[in-house]
């Protein structure tokens, strides 16, 4: 059995890379999946988050990737990689490499369009992607809809040659789940609907032949 790999990336700080990478890994645990999370910033969100998780949810083993090579368990069916902020160059190769889908999260604010416009286009340079190895996708994210601001960050995804699957409000849900260690998922869905309709067309991405090699 092959692991499924999914990387969280955009050098950006700030952008939500944590929230996603942590909801991610819980949407699969729920499923009753064999879940790793490999964090590779040293801030350690994703850790801390793990160790805020109480032992009621389904288990997801963490693993701090930026002090300790990245060792798979036998039998993980799911690598969900919380890449760093600042990665550049053969950073960004190297983490890349790892992954067979690449979701890419983008604010809606003039600096954070601009910055991923730079990122973005060096990205499609890297071998893996540029073969159609590994998959990208973009989610725009904190948003606040009917804002001019968000239009114009329609418009920039819109005209991207990769994905644009899915569009994350500006909510005070993520941060309730970050401080019990639990995901989007793991919520009274009475609390959550609206942000587990806006998830389904990034989980049907990536559990699609669309996010896998060609």
């Amino acid at each position: 059995m092959s692991t499924r790999t999914i990387l969280v990336l955009n050098p950006k700080g700030g952008c939500g890379k944590t929230t996603l990478a942590v909801s991610i890994a819980s949407f699969y645990a729920n499923q009753g999946k064999s879940v790793v999370l490999a964090d590779f910033d040293v801030q350690a969100s994703s850790m801390e988050w793990l160790q805020a998780r109480s032992e009621k949810y389904p288990p997801i083993v963490g693993m701090a990737a930026w002090k300790e090579e990245l060792h798979i368990p036998k039998g993980t069916e799911y690598l969900i990689m919380d890449a760093p902020a600042a990665v550049h160059g053969k950073e960004v190769t190297e983490l890349v490499k790892r992954a067979e889908s690449v979701v890419i999260p983008v604010l809606p604010s003039p600096i954070d369009i601009r910055a991923a416009v730079h990122f973005i286009h060096d990205i499609l340079l890297v071998g893996r992607v540029s073969r159609h190895v590994t998959k990208l996708a973009v989610v725009a994210n904190r948003v606040r809809e009917n804002t001019l601001v968000y239009h114009k960050l329609q418009l920039f995804l819109k005209r991207l040659d990769i994905p644009f699957i899915a569009t994350l409000r500006d909510t005070q849900n993520y941060i309730r789940a970050a401080e019990r260690g639990i995901g989007i998922f793991e919520m009274a869905p009475s609390l959550v609907s609206h942000d587990l309709e806006q998830w389904k067309s990034l989980t049907r991405w990536l559990n699609s032949k669309r996010s896998l090699s060609d």
